[in-house]
């Protein structure tokens, strides 16, 4: 009966040593990354490279009917075009669907982000309503 306990007990400890180790990347498929910020308010609207938020302009407020937030972001040497090209390419990836030009829809939320240029920056507003 030993005999029988001895190699379940191993391959179970070998499936807690296997689930703990860390995850391995071949140098040819690492590449360095930039640690990822959110619009603030927001769990999942990744803010892009390059922009950096406007804390004094920011508005959350979490109604009955959902969360309803207000951001502005700016950065220099970042296109306007850049910036739209990068939310039409995250957003879907996280379950937003654009229901009209940089209007995007989800799960009850709806997405409108305002781009330009301002004093030499880019711009964006983030306006997340529940809808």
């Amino acid at each position: 009966m030993v005999s029988r306990v001895v190699p379940i007990a191993l391959v179970l400890a070998g499936f807690v040593v296997a689930a703990s180790a860390p995850v391995l990347i071949s140098p040819a498929r690492a590449r360095p990354t930039a640690a990822l910020s959110y619009v603030y308010g927001t769990a999942d609207l990744p803010l892009m490279p390059g922009l950096r938020e406007v804390p004094q302009n920011a508005v959350v407020f979490d109604e009955p009917s959902g969360l309803v937030v207000e951001a502005d972001a700016v950065g220099r040497g970042v296109a306007p075009q850049a910036i739209a090209r990068f939310y039409r390419k995250a957003l879907p990836e996280l379950g937003w669907r654009e229901m009209r030009p940089l209007v995007f829809k989800r799960d009850g939320e709806r997405l409108q982000l305002t781009i330009g240029r301002r004093r030499g920056q880019a711009t964006v507003h983030f306006d997340l309503v529940p809808g």
